[in-house]
């Protein structure tokens, strides 16, 4: 069963960042998987997890730059939710470098927030950016 399957619940109708989106549900499954064997290879998880912060980083670029451009109204408090997550990931693979075994708490956490942030947070600014031509 996959950790935490795509469905359409997850779907924003903005391409590009319905795409990012994927990638980063794509690559938590991936670390799932690779934390779930028997045998977890720490340098596939390393990968793993400096490939997640690398990309949730630039998809937040991303976003914040389509605030930018368009004005959206709620970008201080959209950009605290990418700062909060930025440092708890930080924490997560600096802990995972430190020698700390990737836990299954940590993955929860990870799908937990991407579920609520897609959903919730980043649904709030689709009709903004909808009404301004994005798609």
């Amino acid at each position: 069963m996959t950790f935490m399957p795509w469905s359409r619940e997850l779907e924003l109708g903005l391409a590009e960042i319905d795409q990012q989106h994927r990638w980063l549900v794509d690559q938590t499954n991936a670390l799932h998987d690779e934390v779930s064997l028997p045998e977890p290879r720490r340098e596939v998880i390393g990968q793993i997890l400096e490939g997640l912060v690398d990309y949730t980083h630039n998809h937040f670029i991303i976003e914040e730059v389509l605030f930018q451009q368009h004005g959206y109204p709620g970008t201080p408090a959209h950009k605290d939710e990418h700062d909060g997550f930025t440092g708890k990931a930080m924490e997560l693979l600096m802990r995972f470098e430190d020698g700390e075994a990737a836990s299954l708490e940590a993955l929860e956490f990870l799908k937990e927030w991407l579920r609520h942030h897609i959903c919730e947070v980043d649904r709030a600014y689709v009709p903004f950016l909808k009404a301004k031509g994005v798609v």
